[in-house]
Formats: C-alpha cells, structure tokens, sequence
C-alpha cells in the first residue's frame, strides 16, 4: 500500500468525512505522480496522453513507475512532477485526472471540478512581512493533525533544505506567532515551500489559525535557540543528480503543458 492507496482507502470507508476528502487531495498533492505522455517532452513541454472516459476527458497518472508500467503494457513516455504542479498545469482545461487507473486499490477518476477546488484552494500566495523575531519559544500546542500533516509534508521536501524547526517566535511589538522554521533553502524552491507549508491547515481541515515560515542560513544567530527549544525535523537527503533534471521535478520551473 502507497500512502496514496491508504488515503484513498480512508476516504472511500469515510463518505461523509471531509477530513478524508481532504487528506486524499493532499497526498495527491504533495506526492511524486508519473503522467502518461503522447509524446516525449521537448524539455519545456509536455503532452499527456489524454483519454475519453462517458464523454470526459482525463489525463493519466500513477504514483510508481512500476504501475505505470503495468498499465501501459510498453514503453511509453511519462513525466515526473508532483501532484501540486499536475493540478496547477490541468485547471482550466476542462480536463480531469485519471489516478492508477486498474492498477491499484487507489484506482480512481476525478473530474475537472475537483481539480478547479484544488487549485482554487491552494492558488493564494502566502502573506509575505518583514516582522524580526525578537525571541523564540517552544511551540505551542498544536492540534495532533496538524503535527502529522507537518511531518508528511515535510517528508515530501528532500534536498530543498537540511532541517526545518517548529517553534514560536516573539516578534518586535510583543506579538507570537507558531513559525516553520527552514534552514539552507534552495533560495529558488523558497516560494515554492511556503506554499505547500500554508496547504497544511486547509488540509487538515483547521478553519481558523495561522503557520508562519521563515527562511535562515545556518549562521543567523536565532538557529541557536531554535536548536534549544524548537521541534526538529530532518529532511531527507538527495543524491546529486547526474543528469539534467526531467520537467516537472524541479519545483521553482513547472512545465507547460501543450
């Protein structure tokens, strides 16, 4: 089981959970999809291989090259990109997204109307403010969901940074505010991250409530007391890749679709 065939396996024993509902797209979202090609890409563009399922049109994705594979019964050309860029490049298109179709227990079809949501919910740019921490302090009491959801996507983030901190930080004027904390980010995946950082709450279903994130070398002095007082997490490591990479892995340069 993929962490995708086990959300959508809660989602289909949970029909009336929108937390469920939720946790599915986020996977999606966050995770690692091979789309079905009808031609290779030219290194900028892309082409899905588009199918007619009652009068809709889907685009293909699978979540293991593997299944893919099995799939398509050859060799077929397939991009990698994430779930989040797929959503960005379909809506519009009147196009929905066809997911380890007879492959996998998470086999399913989902029209262009839930690929309109997630981009419609997702679309806005984080809040950007130059407010300077003045002091830091063990994070506060975060629901448990919100933890784990903070966990997985942070999972999901290797080699855009070494480790991120959880924390409060105590801004000049006295105000605290919960922060996600980066250090030694790709300055270019930067926008990027902060945007999959804000999805957490929409996706944990928590209505009200607020996550900062802040981007620190690991010189700046307030890494100290993050290291003394904040909740760690170790990205995973990459290897350096030895070939340019393909469209759609890099997240600061989506590709086009055409």
């Amino acid at each position: 089981m993929t962490p995708i065939d086990t959300a959508h396996a809660h989602m289909e024993a949970n029909p009336n959970d929108d937390n469920a509902r939720l946790g599915f797209y986020e996977r999606l979202m966050d995770g690692e999809m091979f789309m079905l090609l009808e031609t290779e890409s030219d290194g900028t563009n892309i082409k899905p291989d588009l199918f007619e399922v009652d009068k809709q049109t889907y685009a293909l994705v699978f979540d293991r090259e593997e299944r893919l594979a099995e799939f398509a019964e050859k060799i077929v050309p397939f991009a990698a990109m994430s779930g989040r860029t797929i959503v960005q490049m379909l809506d519009g298109q009147n196009i929905g997204l066809g997911i380890n179709l007879a492959v996998a227990p998470s086999s399913t079809l989902l029209p262009p109307s839930a690929i309109t949501w997630m981009a419609e919910t997702t679309a806005n740019a984080p809040a950007q403010a130059e407010a300077k921490p003045t002091e830091v302090f063990p994070p506060a009491a975060l629901p448990e969901q919100v933890i784990t959801a903070l966990d997985m996507k942070l999972a999901t983030m290797g080699g855009l940074a070494d480790i991120a901190y959880l924390a409060q930080f105590e801004y000049e004027g006295g105000q605290r505010a919960s922060v996600i904390a980066f250090v030694n980010a790709r300055p270019d995946a930067e926008n990027a991250m902060a945007r999959a950082i804000s999805e957490t709450l929409i996706f944990s279903g928590i209505e009200a409530g607020s996550l900062d994130v802040t981007f620190l070398k690991a010189s700046d002095a307030i890494c100290a007391k993050l290291a003394k007082k904040g909740l760690r997490f170790d990205l995973p490591k990459l290897e350096a890749p030895t070939a340019p990479a393909a469209p759609g892995m890099d997240p600061a340069k989506p590709p086009k679709l055409r």
